[in-house]
C-alpha cells in the first residue's frame, strides 16, 4: 500500500511539488544506481525502523535492500509539512540533511522523497539513512542498518575458527591481538593486562586510510581481577551496501595512561580463493558496472570471478554478472570505456576485445544458464566470424578491423569460442566446421615453435615472427584445443593441449625455477595487458588438470598458488605481478584478477 501511495504521491512532486529551498546541494553518490531514483522503481519496500510520529503525522523511512537505496514519506499532514532524509558518512556523528526534502502540496495529505543510496562503494563509504520530518516540530526516526551483516552481524559472539594474519601490537607488556574466523568475522583481545585496559577494533573500508564509521568497534574494558578481554565479533563485508575488502585492526590503552596501540590493517585470510576475490571486488564500480581504465582486462576479470563461483559454489556474486551485461552491451565513445568506440553488443574494432567478452559471456551461460547470455556469444562469434580471411596466410581472423596483424591471441579465442558454441547449441554443425577449420590453420601456421612455445604471431609473409612467448597465447592454445577435443572426441586434440601444458611447465622461459612468469616481471615494467596474461594460461591449465585428471598439472598449479600466497601477497590481501615474490612489485586489480586464477587452478571442484 505504501509503494503504491508513493508512486500516486509521485504525480505531484512532478509537477513542480518540489519548491527550490526542498532542492539540497549534496553530493550525488552512485552505487547500482544514482540518487534521486524515483521510488517507483525500488525492487522492494521494508521498513525496518519504526516509523516516527510527529504531532499526529506519520514519518516513515521505506528501504529497499535489494536495491541499497531507502526514501522517506509523510502522511496525515497538512499543506507544507515537509518530509527529508538524513545521511551520515561517520555512523551518526555528522549528517548531510535535508536530502531530497519535499513539502506536502495544497489538497495532499502525503508525499514523499527520492531515493538515496545508503552506500558510496566508488569512495568507500559506508553511510547511515534515517526519515526526518517538519510538522510543527522536528523529529527523525532511527538509523538504519547501524550494524554490518555479512556471515553474521556485528555485535555477535561464537567464533568459527581463530586466524592471525598479522603479528599482535604490544603496548607496556600488554599482548594486543586480530583475530579473524573462518567466515571474516573479527575481534580483538588484549592478554597481560590488567583491570581497566581496553580493547576494540577498527574497521575501514579504504585500506585503511581512514574510519569513520568504524572507530572503537567493541569496546571493552578488563574486568576486575582479570588480565584478559576480547570485543565481540565484527563483519568485514557488507553485501548488502556492495562494499568489499574490509579492514580491521586490533587497538588496546592500558588504564595507567593514554598511550595505545594498533596492530596492522588486515582483511580475512583463511580461505585463499575468497580472500583474492574479496580484494577483486575492491576495485569494481557497481554503477558502471566494471573495473576502471580496461576493457578487455574487465571481461577477463568478470570471468575470473565466474570461474571462482563455479569453483566454489558460491552464489553471493551472482549478482554482478547481469549489471555486467546490462551496463555494457551499449554503445559507448571511444576513450569513455576503452581507446576504442564501442559499438554495441561488446563489439569493437579490436576483433581479441570484443572475443574476450564472447568467452564472457558463455561462462555466464554456463553459471546462470540464461540463454541471453549465450545469445550474446553468438552474436560476438558472427562478428568475429567477418574477420576469418582465407586471402592472407591461407585463413586466421585479423587482430584488428584495419587487418594490419594475424597473431596468436585472436585466434586462441576464436577456436575456443567457437569449440564452445557448438558444445552449447544443440544440432550445430556451423561452429564446428569453423572452430575445427581454425585449430588446423592454427597448428599450421608455424606460430608453435619448435619447443612447444607459442610465439606472438605471424609476419607479412606469414611465418613465425618469433616474438614474444607470452603466458595467455599458450593458455589459449591450450583451451582451444580442450573444448573441440569435447566437441569431437579426438584424442590428438588432448594429446596437442598435454603438450603444450607440458612445454609451458618444463620451459626456462615461462616457468623459471618453477613458477609461471612473464618476460617483462623481472624488469617489473609489465603494462595493463600483460598483468593479466598469466592468469589466462592458468585458466586453461585448470581445465588441463581437470580434463586429464593428471596429478602433474595440479602439482604445478599447487606450487603457483601457493608461491603467490606466501611470496607475492600483502596483509590486505592483494596480489602481485611476481608471483616468485622479490624484485620491483606491482598490485592492482588487473593482478589481482590475475593471481585469483592461479588459486583457482590449484581449487578442487566443489
Amino acid at each position: 500500500m505504501r509503494l503504491l501511495l508513493a508512486a500516486v504521491l509521485g504525480l505531484a512532486l512532478s509537477a513542480g511539488a518540489l519548491t527550490a529551498e526542498a532542492q539540497v546541494q549534496a553530493d550525488q553518490v552512485c552505487s547500482v544506481a544514482c540518487d534521486t531514483l524515483d521510488p517507483s522503481k525500488a525492487q522492494e519496500e521494508t521498513f525496518p525502523v519504526p516509523e516516527k510520529v510527529i504531532n499526529g503525522r506519520h514519518v516513515v523511512l521505506h528501504v529497499s535492500d535489494k536495491d541499497a537505496m531507502a526514501w522517506a514519506s509523510i502522511d496525515a499532514g497538512t499543506t507544507n509539512d515537509a518530509v527529508w532524509l538524513d545521511r551520515s558518512w561517520d555512523g551518526g556523528a555528522t549528517w548531510d540533511g535535508l536530502l531530497g526534502k519535499a513539502f506536502i502540496p495544497s489538497g495532499w495529505t502525503g508525499t514523499r522523497t527520492l531515493m538515496y543510496n545508503l552506500a558510496d562503494p566508488a569512495g568507500h563509504r559506508r553511510g547511515l539513512l534515517r526519515a526526518c520530518g517538519d510538522a510543527a516540530g522536528v523529529d527523525c526516526t532511527a538509523w538504519v542498518h547501524t550494524s554490518v551483516c555479512a556471515a553474521a552481524c556485528d555485535g555477535s559472539d561464537g567464533p568459527s575458527g581463530d586466524n592471525q594474519p598479522v603479528p599482535s601490537a604490544t603496548l607496556s607488556n600488554r599482548t594486543i591481538s586480530l583475530h579473524i574466523d573462518d567466515r571474516g568475522m573479527a575481534w580483538g583481545t588484549i592478554a597481560n593486562g590488567t583491570a581497566g585496559d581496553e580493547i576494540w577494533l577498527d574497521r575501514s573500508w579504504n585500506e585503511g586510510a581512514s574510519w569513520p564509521d568504524g572507530s572503537s568497534l567493541g569496546r571493552t574494558s578488563v574486568g576486575s581481577g582479570a588480565t584478559a578481554t576480547k570485543t565481540q565479533l565484527y563483519a568485514t563485508t557488507d553485501p548488502l551496501s556492495k562494499l568489499y575488502g574490509g579492514a580491521v585492526r586490533a587497538c588496546g590503552r592500558a588504564v595507567e595512561g593514554q598511550n595505545g596501540s594498533c596492530t596492522s590493517w588486515a582483511r580475512p585470510a583463511s580461505d585463499r580463493t575468497s580472500a583474492a576475490a574479496d580484494a577483486l571486488m575492491y576495485s569494481y564500480q557497481p554503477y558502471t558496472a566494471w573495473w576502471l581504465s580496461s576493457w578487455w582486462n574487465s571481461a577477463v576479470a568478470v570471468t575470473t570471478l565466474m570461474d571462482y563461483q563455479q569453483r566454489t559454489r558460491r552464489t553471493d556474486l551472482r549478482w554482478i554478472v547481469n549489471e555486467v551485461f546490462e551496463k555494457n552491451k551499449g554503445v559507448f565513445p571511444a576513450g569513455q570505456k576503452s581507446g576504442d568506440a564501442l559499438e554495441g553488443n561488446f563489439i569493437s574494432r579490436a576483433i581479441d576485445d570484443t572475443e574476450w567478452w564472447g568467452i564472457a559471456w558463455v561462462e555466464a551461460y554456463d553459471l546462470t544458464g540464461d540463454p541471453k547470455y549465450l545469445d550474446m556469444a553468438v552474436t560476438i562469434a558472427n562478428y568475429v566470424q567477418g574477420y576469418w580471411d582465407t586471402s592472407t596466410c591461407g585463413g586466421g581472423v585479423w587482430w584488428d578491423r584495419e587487418r594490419t596483424y594475424k597473431n596468436a591471441v585472436t585466434n586462441g579465442l576464436y577456436i575456443r569460442l567457437t569449440a564452445a558454441l557448438h558444445n552449447r547449441l544443440a544440432g550445430d554443425t556451423v561452429w564446428l566446421q569453423r572452430a575445427t577449420t581454425g585449430w588446423n590453420w592454427f597448428r599450421a601456421s608455424g606460430m608453435i615453435n619448435s619447443a612447444g612455445l607459442v610465439n606472438d604471431g605471424l609476419t607479412g609473409s606469414c611465418t613465425n615472427n618469433g616474438q614474444t612467448v607470452w603466458t595467455y597465447n599458450q593458455g589459449l592454445a591450450i583451451g582451444g584445443a580442450l573444448e573441440l577435443y569435447r566437441a569431437t572426441g579426438d584424442s590428438s586434440l588432448l594429446t596437442s593441449a598435454r603438450q603444450l601444458g607440458d612445454a609451458a611447465m618444463s620451459s626456462s622461459v615461462l616457468s623459471p625455477g618453477g613458477i609461471l612468469s612473464e618476460s617483462c616481471d623481472a624488469a617489473g615494467n609489465c603494462d595493463d595487458n600483460q598483468k593479466q596474461f598469466k592468469g589466462v594460461f592458468t585458466r586453461y591449465l585448470m581445465d588441463l588438470a581437470d580434463s586429464t585428471g593428471d596429478a602433474s598439472y595440479r602439482t604445478y598449479a599447487q606450487r603457483q598458488a601457493d608461491s603467490i600466497w606466501q611470496n607475492d601477497r600483502d596483509s590486505l590481501n592483494k596480489l602481485g605481478q611476481r608471483w616468485a615474490g622479490g624484485g620491483t612489485n606491482v598490485r592492482d586489480w588487473r593482478t589481482q584478477a590475475s593471481a585469483l586464477s592461479g588459486l583457482l587452478a590449484a581449487t578442487p571442484k566443489s
